[in-house]
């Protein structure tokens, strides 16, 4: 369904602004047990918050038993096809060179395709693993599925733009645990940890290169996991540097305490939200022309600024006026 061409998203997210929308939250889970509550939790928290404010991915490589791979595939696609209306359910496959991938992809595809938001392909190391996963998920039904990659070696860093500029990504995420393994031992074991993933300044540096390759090709960035999963003030303060210092807009969660930490942590201040809607409001009624507001000058520019801000508060639950509700609420038709 096409926009107004007033609308803010129409006007002003042109090609020097991020081109997908997506929860800040991602939330992973493998075990069948684990999976059906977090969906149920999913449809909780979209009645409280008043939008879908997390995804959850149905996780098939690391949740599937050796051996038993297509049962869980056939598992993944129940529950996705069975989840509630509006939920962003996505699924996690294997690798494309896994003896199970082309078996997940017809599964999950074929029977759950249109109920997925996306599906997330693990140890992308080139963007022909992406044409290759592109291919099998366009034979079994659903041409138009996004992608995500998760970038975990070393070449795959390297190659990080590359691959975020297929047009079938939607997101790159940031696989720490491999990344740190494919060293041998070259990156110690703390960098793995919530203080060391932030401090060795390689991991930074595959981090940054993550994220600058998505916002060069307007792709979202989603930072890796922060597997100390009790310790929810480092949580918070992992996923505050991520979005504050990286240019992360988006993060993954491996336990459903770590949710909320990170929908706050991803929330724009509550000053600058109001700033926002006052601006955007303004701009709006001056069809989008430059205008004054507190003696400084806005336009075109600063207003895609307010507006993103605008959109990551709606992404995260925020309270909004209901005019700006309207323009944020997913098209229907």
């Amino acid at each position: 369904m096409s926009l107004p061409v007033d609308h803010p998203r129409a006007v002003l997210l042109g090609s020097q602004a991020g081109a997908f929308v997506l929860p800040v939250c991602d939330h992973y889970s493998g075990v069948e047990a684990r999976m059906r509550k977090s969906l149920q939790l999913q449809a909780e928290m979209a009645q409280e918050f008043g939008a879908c404010v997390f995804d959850v991915t149905l996780d098939c490589e690391d949740g599937a038993a050796v051996g038993a791979e297509h049962e869980h595939a056939h598992l993944v696609a129940e529950l996705a096809a069975g989840a509630a209306v509006d939920m962003r359910v996505a699924a996690r496959l294997h690798a494309v060179n896994h003896a199970a991938f082309a078996d997940d992809v017809q599964t999950i595809v074929s029977k759950a395709g249109s109920r997925l938001s996306h599906l997330m392909i693990p140890k992308v190391e080139s963007v022909q693993d992406i044409v290759r996963a592109a291919a099998l998920v366009d034979a079994a039904g659903a041409p138009d599925l996004p992608l995500h990659a998760l970038i975990e070696s070393p070449l795959a860093v390297h190659r990080a733009c590359e691959i975020a500029a297929h047009p079938r990504v939607q997101s790159l995420s940031f696989g720490l645990m491999d990344f740190v393994s494919a060293h041998g031992g070259a990156i110690g074991a703390e960098a793995m940890g919530v203080v060391g993933q932030f401090s060795h300044p390689v991991v930074v540096q595959a981090k940054l290169a993550i994220a600058a390759a998505c916002h060069a090709y307007g792709k979202t960035p989603s930072h890796c996991v922060v597997t100390e999963f009790q310790n929810l003030e480092a949580l918070g303060a992992s996923a505050r540097q991520a979005s504050r210092q990286l240019s992360y807009t988006r993060m993954w969660s491996i336990h459903p305490s770590q949710i909320r930490p990170i929908l706050d942590a991803f929330s724009p201040e509550p000053t600058e939200v109001a700033l926002s809607v006052r601006i955007i409001e303004a701009a709006f009624a001056a069809q989008w022309a430059p205008i004054s507001h507190a003696g400084v000058l806005h336009d075109r520019a600063s207003y895609r600024y307010f507006w993103q801000v605008l959109e990551r508060a709606y992404r995260v639950g925020c309270d909004l006026p209901e005019f700006v509700k309207v323009w944020l609420a997913p098209p229907r038709g």
